[in-house]
This record gives C-alpha cells, sequence and structure tokens, in this order.
C-alpha cells in the first residue's frame, strides 16, 4: 500500500470536489483532459510550453492538455498537498533531487514499461540514472545545466593567460594560478565565488576530481567519506579567498544574480554559475561589455560534473497513464526539445537534440556548453535518503564557515562525515 498521510475521509472529499480521479477528467463524449504542471518561468520558455501544448491540443481533439502554472519556489510543498488530497497534476514538471520522496512514497508512476523506444534509447543511461529510484523510473530527464566560469572576455585577453576550452581545459591547480595572475591586490579579484548554497556546488564540481562523498556499502546502505579526492575542489576555493585573495570573501554569501553588477562593473575577472545565467547576462549587461563562457576546471575525471535535470513525471493517482507518456513523448521530440532548451537557455538531454546546429553558435556561446553535455553525470546525492536534512543541518554550515575560513579543513571533514553520518543512520534504520 503507498504511503499517505492524508485520512482515507479527506483524501475521498478532495477527489470528490476537485473532479480529477478515476474517470471524472473524462467527458461524456469520451474525451480526455490532463492536466500539465510547469514550472517554466522565463518568457521565452513559458511561451514555448504553451504553444506546444495548443500544437497538441490541435492534432489531438481526444486528449485535451490543460496548461497549470506552477512556482519552482514552493513546488515540493504544493505537489506533496496536491498528492495526498488527490488533486496532482497528471503530468507533473519538477527537477529530479526532488523527486525520491515521491517516488518511494509512492505518488509518481513507474514508466519504465510506459516509455516509447525512441525516447528511452535518445536520452543516454547518465541522464536515466538521475531519475531511476530502486527498480523504477519516475521521471523523463529532459532540460540539464552545467556550472561554467562566465568571464570578462577583455580582461582575459589583456591579461594574456590561456583561454581553457572544452578540449585543454584548466587543470584546478592551473585554475588557481590563473585567478591570482588576474587579481591586483587592491579590490580586483580573479573569481567571486557565489556560494550561498554551498553543498551543490562542492558536490557536483567534485566530481571532476573523483570526489562523490556519498558511498554505497554491501549492505545497500549509504555512508560519508570524505577522501583527498573530495577534498580538491573545497580547498581550492579556500585558499583562493583566505590565502591567495584572488576570490572576494563579501561573495561567499550571494546567490549568482548577486554577483552580476560587480561582474558588470570590473570588480570580478569570472564568475562560475550555471550556464542559464547567460540569458541575465545579455539583458543586463552594459552595452559593449564582451564576456565568454569557459569550461570549469578539470580534475583526474576530466570534466565530470553533477546535474540534477529538469524532468516530467506522471501522477501515480492518474487514470490516464497511457496518455499522459504519449504527451511527454511529443513534447520530447527532438526539434521540441530544443525549443524548450533555447527557452530555458540550457540544454537539452536528447542525444538528437543535441546535435541541432542552434546549439552549436558562438552567439552567446552555446557550442562551449553544448560540447560539455558528455561528461554531465547523476548529482552524486540524487536518491540517498536524508540528504536533505544533511545538506541543511550539517553541510551547509559547516562549508560556508570553511569557505570563510573559520575552520580548517579536518574540522570541515569531521562534521561532514561524523555528524553527517548519525544523520543518514536515522533514515537508514
Amino acid at each position: 500500500m503507498r504511503a499517505r498521510t492524508a485520512t482515507a475521509l479527506t483524501a475521498a472529499l478532495a477527489l470528490l470536489l476537485a473532479g480529477c480521479s478515476g474517470d471524472s477528467d473524462r467527458s461524456d463524449d469520451g474525451k480526455i483532459t490532463l492536466r500539465f504542471q510547469s514550472l517554466a518561468w522565463q518568457k521565452e520558455s513559458v511561451d514555448a510550453n504553451k504553444e506546444l501544448v495548443k500544437e497538441w491540443n490541435a492534432t489531438h481533439p481526444d486528449v485535451k492538455v490543460e496548461y497549470a502554472q506552477g512556482s519552482w519556489d514552493s513546488v515540493h510543498d504544493q505537489l506533496l498537498t496536491s498528492f495526498e488530497g488527490g488533486e496532482a497534476p497528471d503530468i507533473i514538471h519538477d527537477a529530479s533531487d526532488d523527486l525520491a520522496d515521491f517516488a518511494y512514497g509512492g505518488y509518481l508512476a513507474d514508466l519504465d514499461e510506459l516509455l516509447p523506444d525512441r525516447l528511452k534509447s535518445d536520452i543516454p543511461e547518465r541522464s536515466w540514472q538521475t531519475t531511476t529510484f530502486g527498480d523504477g523510473v519516475y521521471g523523463v530527464p529532459f532540460l540539464q545545466e552545467p556550472r561554467v566560469l562566465i568571464a570578462n572576455a577583455k580582461w582575459l585577453k589583456k591579461s594574456g593567460v590561456r583561454i581553457p576550452t572544452p578540449e585543454k581545459p584548466w587543470s584546478w591547480d592551473e585554475f588557481r594560478t590563473v585567478s591570482k595572475e588576474l587579481s591586483d591586490g587592491k579590490g580586483k579579484y580573479g573569481v567571486a565565488w557565489p556560494l550561498k548554497e554551498p553543498v551543490s556546488a562542492t558536490l557536483n564540481l567534485s566530481l571532476s576530481t573523483g570526489g562523490r562523498m556519498f558511498h554505497r556499502g554491501d549492505d545497500g546502505k549509504v555512508g560519508i567519506r570524505f577522501d583527498k579526492a573530495d577534498a580538491i575542489m573545497p580547498r581550492t576555493v579556500h585558499d583562493q579567498v583566505n590565502t591567495d585573495k584572488s576570490a572576494s570573501s563579501t561573495t561567499l554569501g550571494m546567490g549568482g544574480s548577486d554577483t552580476l553588477p560587480g561582474f558588470f562593473g570590473g570588480k570580478y575577472a569570472m564568475v562560475p554559475l550555471g550556464f542559464s545565467y547567460r540569458q541575465q547576462i545579455v539583458q543586463q549587461a552594459p552595452k559593449g561589455f564582451d564576456w565568454q563562457v569557459l569550461p570549469a576546471p578539470a580534475g583526474a575525471e576530466g570534466l565530470a560534473q553533477g546535474v540534477s535535470p529538469q524532468t516530467l513525471s506522471v501522477s501515480e493517482d492518474t487514470a490516464h497513464k497511457k496518455e499522459a507518456v504519449e504527451f511527454i513523448d511529443f513534447l520530447l521530440q527532438p526539434k521540441n526539445m530544443v525549443r524548450l532548451a533555447q527557452g530555458d537557455w540550457m540544454l537539452p538531454t536528447g542525444e538528437q537534440a543535441l546535435k541541432d546546429p542552434a546549439l552549436h553558435t558562438k552567439k552567446n556561446d552555446w557550442a562551449t556548453g553544448t560540447a560539455l553535455a558528455k561528461d554531465l553525470r547523476s548529482a552524486p546525492a540524487q536518491s540517498v535518503r536524508g540528504y536533505a536534512e544533511w545538506k541543511d543541518k550539517v553541510a551547509t554550515p559547516a562549508l560556508q564557515e570553511y569557505y570563510s575560513g573559520a575552520i580548517d579543513m579536518d574540522e570541515l571533514s569531521k562534521r561532514l562525515v561524523t555528524d553527517g553520518n548519525l544523520v543518514l543512520k536515522r533514515y537508514q534504520r
């Protein structure tokens, strides 16, 4: 029996009022209505989603899709409430790192036997791993975003440093050296790290050095280790801030958007950001500001990097799983996936879509980002139960203190491992 916290009476009343259970979404003439909740928020992305829904409805008169607008800020709690009340959308837009609780709780349909072979083969296995929980597949990963270095191109050219490419990236040591060369010791920094939320950046970028931190034992339980490979990325940031003075300490508590005014003002030569930040830069940069995208530093595992793709899932409660999957397949046809990727300024997961010439242009450095797609992997903590508590109560404060210089590496390791394993054990009894 699936886990539920709502009472049967509450659920029944909610279903009756919502009119969205069983066959209640089938009209008297036999036509089906599906509700698609999208989290698109940028105008280009919202427009692309709405246009595709309109195109579907024009060619599928017996299966109508209704567009519903959701919000990234509240999606987890909103979905949990709708699942428990029997009011969940039929087709659900989310992110892979938000699916574990819903998948294990029985709220999402296992899509493994429902997905068409075309879609299964077009999206690589490394991406499917982000939505696989236990023996089931609970979402279709369709958009992904590497972390890159957004650089002041004029500043880099004037300095004479070697410009990295996806074929010849900087190592973490070279990145530290270059950051020092780009700093002047008078308020101009080689790099600004926006680490208000430090855990995701640390874990995902550490994959390049072979760091994983989470390890599954023979008993199936997950434990935390902090090895030499895990220390390379955080030590680089710590030393840039506290030893080299090549990274601004004031940006450690900032979000990515908060660093852009200083970047445009010539205070920082580089800012590590998600690939989609290019849109904000295009919209907000002063006229004539010359910028470019560089790959993140590489380690023993090359440019490997963790991601949590955007996903499309189907509610377990919907009576029309087959039709819902058919809509997802339509939405993620290669040409449509390209439209969605362009709308969000992100990369598609589909290999056919990634070949589209529109994603290989020099304009806005699409080509640089697309070249990184093959190195994107499932984020290390994707399916770890207890990760959210470990992140909030242990890892975030520990990393913030380490990056600021308040604690050393030994203390960081102790907190992440000792305190962290105590948290995870409670979820694996």
